[in-house]
């Protein structure tokens, strides 16, 4: 606005000099015509100044108008960009979230109803087994561990993930143990589940068909289990350094000759409970271990739903940011309607505003073709 005012007042100091070289330059001509003269050339110097006025008005607006523009389209482009891609972003993880719960639904269905089928495959196939690995010990021990592996792999674990297997550990002692596997959980704690297997007396109970015999071949059987119970128990994994309940898994994988066992003697369950061992069978261990495979399941989950909750934060900061630019816009537009204010103010108040300065011209007897808006000489009077 000063630059405005100063080539203004250089515009008024070049009329009145131009007025007065003029009026020198007529002296010889008469007052009527001096006279006629003068009005038609102050006519004219005002009609130059008020479009000279309007020109220097119309251009310092649309410069201030167009750099405004231009910087705040700029401000918010550079904030909307952002946040419509944050608002994509969230949006595209709520939909992938919902629909790998969908599935996880549909998958957990078909999984439970596969059990049954699994578990009776599964026992078929120990009980074709069970003659081929009579009498070596080694042998039967490794399938034992096998089938325990391919339970955990079944309900979806992976080793070193949701499994270890054979992991060393040192006892009070300083000896070496090794755990046949270590099931782990999401919130950090263990399972030990051990293998055992009893066999050779069982097969040959069957192949038998002498009852006295049978008979010893029974109680050879039921003393393997018991054995194993006795031998698992003396081992104390319960006191390995690991994030365990007090009780460890012991896994048979033939489900018939447990149930046998059983039947000959129903205390081997509370004898393994009083030693902090539970007996699972192929059943069993697959509903146990399809649990811990959910629970894994619900926690990559729950991560998810974390990482969503923390992508929503993100987009709340964001908007944040985003509202107080809004406000700057606002701010910058009120100092714009400010400026605009001002100038009116030095145009119109005060008594040596410019129009009346100029309206005064025009009273002189300045020659100008138009005159100021009635509208401007009523505020500046």
């Amino acid at each position: 606005m000063d630059v405005f005012l100063i080539l203004l007042g250089l515009v008024i100091l070049c009329g009145v000099a131009y007025i007065v070289f003029k009026l020198s330059n007529n002296s010889n001509i008469s007052l009527d015509e001096a006279h006629e003269k003068k009005s038609e050339e102050l006519k004219q110097m005002k009609n130059i100044l008020s479009l000279e006025f309007k020109n220097l008005a119309n251009e310092i607006f649309e410069e201030k108008s167009k750099k405004f523009s231009s910087n705040n389209k700029e401000s918010i482009s550079t904030i909307l960009d952002p946040l419509k891609e944050r608002i994509q972003n969230f949006e595209n993880k709520v939909e992938k979230s919902n629909q790998a719960n969908s599935e996880w639904n549909g998958r957990l269905q078909e999984q439970i109803k596969s059990l049954k089928e699994l578990n009776l495959q599964m026992s078929k196939e120990a009980e074709n087994l069970t003659h081929a690995l009579k009498g070596d010990s080694k042998t039967q021990g490794n399938w034992g561990e096998l089938q325990v592996e391919n339970i955990l792999k079944k309900v979806g674990l992976k080793e070193g993930i949701g499994y270890d297997k054979e992991k060393n550990f040192k006892n009070e002692d300083d000896d070496n143990q090794r755990p046949d596997y270590i099931v782990n959980l999401p919130d950090g704690k263990n399972i030990i589940v051990d293998s055992k297997v009893s066999l050779t007396a069982y097969a040959n109970y069957f192949n038998t068909e002498n009852s006295d015999e049978k008979k010893n071949l029974l109680k050879d059987h039921v003393k393997s289990v018991n054995n194993h119970v006795k031998s698992l128990s003396e081992k104390k994994y319960q006191n390995l350094e690991l994030n365990q309940p007090d009780y460890i898994l012991m896994f048979i994988a033939n489900e018939p000759a447990l149930g046998l066992a059983l039947i000959e003697d129903s205390q081997i369950y509370d004898k393994a409970l009083e030693n902090n061992i539970i007996i699972v069978s192929t059943s069993t261990l697959l509903a146990t271990l399809s649990t811990v495979s959910f629970m894994w399941k619900q926690d990559n989950q729950n991560k998810h739903a974390l990482e969503i909750a923390r992508q929503a934060g993100a987009l709340y900061d964001k908007f944040c940011s985003f509202s107080d630019e809004l406000i700057k816009v606002g701010t910058n537009i009120d100092s714009t309607k400010q400026t605009y204010s001002n100038a009116m103010k030095k145009l119109v108040d005060g008594k040596d505003n410019l129009v009346r300065k100029s309206e005064r011209l025009r009273e002189l007897g300045a020659k100008a073709s138009k005159k100021i808006h009635s509208k401007l000489i009523d505020r500046a009077d």
